[in-house]
């Protein structure tokens, strides 16, 4: 009973200390979510610590503790919001080897004194009073850096670096963040009015026009790039207006019907095609199957060239898209057209 009272006191005061600690105070109105999935790259662990650090110092990354309880929206904000940009993913599976541990867990845990204890007791002696607390740890189990509580992607992303490519050595990650300053993501899905609207009953299209559908989350700052930028240049505009155009909150509960005539939802339906970065484009031609997607940060061109890769047809008779675009490239820098891939 006891436990029981501390889960659910833990849970309540969780907003209030996760502000208080990271300084960024994060939208009203989260649930409940219980259990969620952990990333299949964390790794998976006999939960020697001492082991687990001198492993991951053989391939040259460092150990991260992250503690968890089920029914902690933080987590989840964590796990689907952090750990939906690919770039973080890709940076943190890069320098760390990740480890869960259950903060009620009843898992033995070998400690860094060789001391064989629960879950429980480790993250009591280690003062773990909420969740997420993420714990940064050098080659000798030093704690470098301390998250209690959640960050938003910038933020979080800059201590992913700080500790992963040993810049505690060069000052502290207070220092470190006032020289970065990195860009906090508009916080916003970029809808426009041209882009198909609810209820999305996409089986039901009466267009001959392929269909694009933008995956994508509020916290994401390489979703503003798209939208704000590259989406808003002139040839990406011309294109965009040869598909049927629909944007989702790839997390949300939003009612959709799919191209097959299934009735889902945003999230569902994400999960579903193997969606798991912000932001995805999956393109479905007019019978509504899909052709071709990207997921992975693209600049102008690419993204440009992915469209028209659907929209010309080329997917047909091309099945490399890195052919397609090295033949469009030359294409365009034979008109005079100079390709510069990263604007």
């Amino acid at each position: 009973m006891l436990k029981i009272l501390l889960v659910s006191l833990l849970i309540m005061l969780q907003p209030a200390m996760a502000a208080e600690t990271s300084g960024d105070v994060m939208q009203a109105g989260m649930v409940n979510p219980g259990f969620h999935e952990k990333p299949d790259w964390f790794k998976q662990s006999f939960l020697d610590i001492r082991e687990d650090i001198a492993e991951a110092a053989q391939q040259d990354r460092r150990v991260l503790l992250y503690f968890y309880q089920d029914g902690c929206p933080y987590c989840k904000k964590l796990l689907e919001t952090n750990f939906g940009l690919r770039d973080i993913t890709d940076r943190t599976r890069k320098y760390f080897d990740v480890i869960a541990i259950n903060m009620w867990g009843d898992r033995e845990v070998t400690d860094l004194d060789g001391n064989s204890i629960t879950e429980k007791q480790f993250a009591t002696d280690l003062k773990v009073m909420f969740t997420p607390t993420l714990l940064f740890l050098d080659e000798q189990g030093k704690v470098l850096v301390r998250l209690n509580g959640y960050y938003p992607p910038h933020r979080f992303g800059a201590v992913v670096d700080f500790v992963g490519q040993h810049r505690e050595k060069e000052g502290s990650f207070r220092d470190y963040w006032a020289k970065l300053s990195p860009v906090a993501a508009k916080g916003v899905l970029h809808q426009d009015e041209s882009y198909l609207q609810a209820p999305y009953r996409l089986a039901e299209r009466r267009s001959d026009k392929p269909l694009l559908v933008l995956f994508e989350q509020k916290d994401c700052v390489n979703c503003d790039e798209l939208h704000l930028d590259i989406l808003q240049r002139k040839e990406s505009v011309s294109l965009l207006k040869g598909f049927d155009v629909v944007l989702l909150d790839m997390w949300s509960e939003t009612p959709v019907q799919t191209p097959a005539g299934a009735q889902s939802t945003a999230a569902k339906w994400s999960k579903q095609l193997g969606v798991q970065y912000a932001p995805t484009l999956i393109m479905f031609d007019a019978g509504g199957q899909e052709v071709f997607r990207t997921d992975a940060y693209l600049k102008a061109f690419h993204i440009q060239s992915a469209m028209d890769y659907v929209l010309s047809g080329a997917y047909r008779e091309q099945p490399s898209f890195q052919r397609y675009i090295q033949t469009r490239a030359d294409a365009l820098e034979a008109q005079g057209v100079h390709v510069d891939l990263m604007q």
